[in-house]
């Protein structure tokens, strides 16, 4: 679900895509959707891109792809923004059991991933056919990106990763951790969604990639 203000960011975009075939200014988004500040407008960016809504581009100004439509055929909002799972006799094949790896440090790297404690169910049609497994997140440094302390992610098992892709990173193979890429020549930078944290330099062979962000799951209790 996005919040309300996420939504009349998105549905601003798409009007002026539809309209223009370019994106709005950050200034430009500001005032649509009544924020004081551009850094404002960056979390909502990143907080769509990261529920897969949209898509910056590399190395163009003003650059932004819309990718899927919490809209219904009037352009208003609709709470469902994926077509009803089938009703099936068995409710559990349309879903999916995903290992738990243990935990990743959303803060200070931790200890590499080891082994399963744990399994979670998770819908089919939301995830690609690749190979999946979950973490249970410690710490706070992603939380600008919208990922608390105690947060499940689903993880997609892959060895490279865009630049902007938030990641399973391993580091010298000892320590792991999850924070967002970017890559410039040989150099890698493992940048924290948190301004308390400062993001970190390596050079590209001490870090491997083990998997993208996909989704999340919290629990309120």
């Amino acid at each position: 679900m996005l919040t309300q203000k996420q939504f009349e960011l998105l549905k601003y975009i798409n009007q002026r895509i539809t309209e223009n075939g370019i994106p709005p200014s950050y200034d430009e988004m500001k005032q649509a959707v009544n924020l004081h500040s551009k850094s404002g407008i960056h979390r909502l960016i990143n907080a769509l891109e990261e529920r897969g809504f949209i898509r910056r581009l590399p190395n163009r100004a003003r650059a932004l792809e819309i990718l899927k439509y919490p809209f219904n055929n009037n352009n208003t909002f609709s709470t469902s923004q994926k077509k009803p799972y089938e009703k099936s006799k068995n409710p559990h094949e349309s879903l999916l059991q995903i290992p738990i790896m243990g935990k990743i440090a959303a803060g200070s790297p931790i200890s590499a991933i080891q082994e399963k404690i744990d399994d979670i169910n998770f819908p089919k049609d939301m995830l690609s056919s690749d190979e999946h497994y979950a973490l249970k997140i410690r710490g706070d440094s992603m939380i600008e990106s919208g990922i608390f302390d105690g947060d499940t992610v689903i993880i997609k098992k892959c060895a490279q990763a865009e630049n902007g892709d938030i990641v399973v990173a391993l580091i010298d193979d000892e320590e792991a951790t999850l924070k967002r890429l970017r890559k410039k020549g040989d150099i890698i930078a493992l940048e924290p969604s948190n301004q308390n944290y400062e993001t970190k330099i390596y050079s590209s062979e001490r870090v491997k990639i083990q998997g993208c962000l996909v989704s999340l799951i919290r629990n309120y209790h």
